[in-house]
């Protein structure tokens, strides 16, 4: 009702919420809707906690360089595990590379959205050419040929992730230009 009464009243405009404290404690729904079984009179304390969507931009940003690390030794224990004929551990390791990639390409197209001042060439490029990439690697899996799977990881892949630095870095100038503004 809180939250609902604050959204409504635009409280939160510009705002993300990052924290609600019930009582002082950190409050999290452990199964949806949660919230509504709670009786309002039992409440204490209520403390909403928020940033500005600049500011959570600027720590976003400067988190996925965390992310492409992750991808890239990701790409590299997969390409191993597969050319050791360690199938379902490099595949399982390759699923989540796959999920990752999807995140941080979200991730990106939403920070673009909002902040970027300009259209980006290199970023088009580079998430068309992941795009492709991840397609050629599904159809390399359906043919079971593991180690062109690898050899793409390793020499495609793991490329197109250092690629998205000089984006990221663009992108967090953009966010910087936006908190400045």
């Amino acid at each position: 009702e809180v939250l609902s009464k604050l959204i409504e009243e635009e409280s939160l405009d510009q705002r993300i919420v990052t924290d609600v404290l019930v009582d002082d404690e950190a409050f999290s729904e452990l199964y949806p809707h949660q919230a509504e079984d709670i009786d309002s009179k039992s409440i204490q304390r209520l403390e909403v906690r928020t940033v500005s969507m600049e500011e959570m931009a600027h720590d976003v940003v400067g988190e996925l360089p965390k992310v492409i690390n992750i991808m890239a030794s990701g790409s590299r224990r997969s390409a191993a595990l597969l050319r050791q004929a360690e199938l379902a551990e490099g595949l399982e390791v390759l699923q989540d590379i796959i999920a990752v990639s999807r995140d941080m390409l979200t991730t990106i197209r939403v920070l673009r959205a909002q902040f970027s001042r300009e259209a980006s060439q290199e970023l088009d490029a580079l998430g068309n050419t992941l795009g492709d990439l991840l397609g050629e690697m599904g159809d390399v899996m359906g043919n079971e040929d593991w180690v062109l799977l690898a050899d793409l990881l390793e020499y495609e892949y793991l490329p197109a992730c250092e690629g998205w630095r000089a984006v990221i870095d663009q992108l967090a100038g953009d966010v910087k230009a936006a908190q400045a503004a």
